[in-house]
């Protein structure tokens, strides 16, 4: 994903986030709630395309982490955000340990990768994203690319943030999410997802 590409919907909302979690730290009860509405839905998603019907009780056992731990968190909206991620993310991750999967990688070969789409963008499989039919999509993606994909699209995070959630360069990351959106840009409709100057993500041909 380029520059200036960032998800809008969940970054219009951290100014409120932010706010919200302040005052939660101080004991309101309901600025808690407005956390939680605000935070969920794309924590559920990112969730659901690790642990598929599981995400729920991952969720659950995430938010109880988040509340018993809110004290210690420090940052604004975004990195609320991200900080909830990197929870959700080892809450997820121990359940796949428990039950011995791991995500599933789908070894798509590089001329899927380089499938032409000059007139096409990523906002295609960004909308799509939605549903639940391409969240098994994004799971079949290969482990690295489902995440990025993930934190970048449904929970919003940008690309720093993403890369400290998964422990890696920023760079490493956007390469991850623009591979892994194009992999899913061909699968829901068969159009590639083009980039101004795609060497500069480090494919190889």
């Amino acid at each position: 994903m380029g520059q200036g590409r960032e998800p809008r919907r969940a970054q219009a909302y951290d100014g409120e986030l932010g706010a919200a979690v302040a005052r939660a730290q101080e004991g309101d009860e309901a600025a808690f709630a407005v956390a939680y509405r605000l935070v969920q839905p794309g924590l559920l998603g990112y969730l659901r395309g690790i642990v598929g019907e599981d995400a729920e009780d991952v969720a659950s056992d995430a938010w109880l982490e988040i509340a018993r731990d809110l004290g210690r968190f420090k940052g604004d909206g975004a990195g609320f955000r991200g900080w909830t991620a990197t929870i959700a993310r080892h809450r997820a991750l121990d359940h796949l340990r428990r039950l011995k999967v791991r995500p599933r990688s789908a070894g798509l070969e590089q001329d899927v990768l380089d499938l032409p789409g000059p007139h096409s963008t990523h906002d295609q499989a960004l909308e799509a994203l939605s549903t639940e039919r391409a969240l098994e999509l994004v799971r079949s993606l290969p482990r690295d690319q489902a995440e990025a994909v993930l934190l970048r699209v449904v929970v919003g995070l940008d690309g720093p943030g993403a890369a400290r959630v998964l422990g890696k360069r920023p760079g490493a990351v956007r390469t991850a999410a623009h591979r892994g959106l194009k992999r899913l840009a061909a699968r829901l409709g068969g159009a590639g997802v083009t980039n101004e100057d795609p060497r500069t993500l480090g494919e190889s041909k």
